[in-house]
C-alpha cells in the first residue's frame, strides 16, 4: 500500500552528520546505502561538510557503505566516492529497484540488515521500503553540515505523504 511505502522506519530531525550510528548497529544493521545529493553533499556542491566527513570516516570503520545516487554525473559522484574510498552507483533511478538490487547483491546481506539513508520520501524511502530495507529519512544538509533551511521539497513530500495517510509521526 502506498502510504506504507511512504513511511520511513526512522524519521530524523537532523542531518546524516548527526545520525546515531550506534542505534543502527543496535538494530542489527550491517551495511548502509547512502543517498548523495542533499544527504551527504549540499545542493550544487562537491565539497563534503566537515561534520559529514567525520561521520562517514567513523561509519565506514564499522559498516560497509555504498553511495547510491539518482544523479547521472559519474564525475561528481565518483569524485566524492573516491575521496571517501567508497563504491558508488549513479543514475540509480530511485524509486525503481534495479540499481538497488545490484547493490544489495554485492553486499550479500539480508535486506533487513541494510539501511538506506536519504533525504527524499518519494525516491529514497520508497525505494528502500519496496525491498524491505530499514529506511532512514534525514534532513537535507547545508554547507556547514547543519539541516538546510531551504528544504521546501522535503517539507512538500512529507506533507503529501501525510495527506495520503502515511503515519509519519
Amino acid at each position: 500500500m502506498l502510504r506504507e511505502l511512504l513511511r520511513p522506519d526512522w524519521l530524523l530531525e537532523t542531518t546524516l552528520a548527526e545520525l546515531p550510528l550506534e542505534t543502527l548497529l543496535d538494530r542489527k544493521i550491517r551495511a548502509l546505502v547512502l543517498d548523495v545529493d542533499r544527504t551527504l553533499l549540499p545542493r550544487r556542491q562537491s565539497v563534503l561538510p566537515e561534520a559529514a566527513r567525520r561521520w562517514l570516516d567513523h561509519a565506514k570503520t564499522r559498516l560497509p557503505i555504498h553511495l547510491l545516487s539518482n544523479n547521472p554525473s559519474r564525475q561528481r559522484i565518483g569524485a566524492v566516492a573516491r575521496e571517501l574510498d567508497l563504491p558508488f552507483t549513479t543514475s540509480a533511478g530511485k524509486p525503481r529497484r534495479t540499481a538497488l538490487r545490484r547493490v544489495l547483491k554485492q553486499l550479500g546481506l539480508p535486506h533487513g540488515q541494510v539501511a538506506l539513508v536519504g533525504d527524499r520520501v518519494f525516491t529514497d524511502v520508497i525505494a528502500g521500503n519496496r525491498l524491505g530495507l530499514f529506511t532512514v529519512l534525514v534532513r537535507p544538509i547545508d554547507p556547514s553540515g547543519l539541516p538546510c533551511r531551504q528544504d521546501r521539497l522535503q517539507r512538500l513530500e512529507l506533507h503529501l505523504a501525510r495527506w495520503i495517510g502515511s503515519p509519519l509521526g
